[in-house]
């Protein structure tokens, strides 16, 4: 179990993968995200998650650079786009990334949501980019059991990391089963359901209990289900609190209670319907 911020999974190929780092959806290209991610990384984060769609890569990169940790002690994760997927575009678009972000490689690469009729191409085209050492692990986000189980009849490799939408009201066990079984690493995004579980009177008592925030509860509940997490926060007491969490552990039974809490409830779309 993860017991500092520099704590990591191991994921199938062997690659270390951090449990907790930075995500920056809907952070401002600019200076909202060159700070944010410089105030991470100067905690002592050391895993940033961002896309093509987020608009923010450049920032991201420009931020990296200033902070001044060595690039091989980040964990730089990224996602090829739905109108960027198919064997070439995605290839163009990992090209666009990297330029952005100003690196040689990024530590992971994503396909961000299952196109129908282009995810088994656009994977093809993340087996390349691994195969040729452009990317040290590659995985998806947004797919359900029946996603991987179409991919795997396709894939050569199989994915590192599933990151899809998970927090108390939508645990996905079964699918977490289903990738425990092939390896996969599942991955959270919106692990805090954007402040929705604030005032949850579960999770109020049991933050009460510790004497943390209901997000610290929250984030700790990940790690201990073995899940990545990637909290988004611009602000620099909330990046702080967020990954104060390694000095308590929730008991089994605030564990169940956690984990009782799953209403199937999402925020973000169904990967079904998007």
């Amino acid at each position: 179990m993860a017991r500092s911020l520099e704590d990591c999974t191991t994921l199938h190929n062997g690659v270390q993968m951090p449990w907790f780092g930075l995500g920056v959806y809907k952070v401002n290209e600019g200076q909202e995200v060159v700070h944010a991610v410089k105030t991470a990384i100067n905690l002592g984060y050391r895993s940033i998650d961002t896309a093509s769609f987020y608009k923010n890569e450049e920032g991201v990169g420009q931020a990296i650079k200033e902070a001044g940790a060595p690039r091989d002690q980040l964990f730089l994760t990224t996602k090829v786009w739905n109108t960027e997927q198919g064997f070439d575009s995605t290839l163009a678009s990992y090209e666009q990334s990297i330029k952005k972000l100003g690196v040689d490689y990024v530590d992971l690469y994503l396909i961000h949501w299952p196109v129908s009729g282009k995810y088994i191409d656009t994977w093809k085209a993340l087996e390349k980019l691994y195969k040729e050492g452009r990317v040290r692990a590659i995985g998806v986000s947004n797919f359900h059991i029946h996603h991987l189980e179409k991919l795997l009849e396709e894939a050569e490799i199989i994915p590192m990391v599933n990151q899809v939408e998970y927090h108390p009201l939508l645990n996905q066990n079964e699918l977490h089963a289903f990738c425990k079984t092939k390896s996969i690493q599942l991955e959270a995004w919106s692990p805090l359901m954007r402040g929705h579980l604030f005032d949850h009177p579960v999770l109020r008592e049991i933050a009460e209990d510790h004497h943390k925030t209901v997000a610290q509860i929250v984030l700790r509940w990940d790690l201990q289900n073995e899940v990545v997490t990637i909290p988004k926060s611009i602000h620099e007491q909330r990046i702080t609190e967020n990954a104060d969490i390694f000095d308590f552990e929730l008991t089994p039974l605030e564990m169940d209670k956690i984990n009782s809490l799953n209403e199937n409830r999402r925020i973000g779309s169904n990967p079904d319907d998007f």
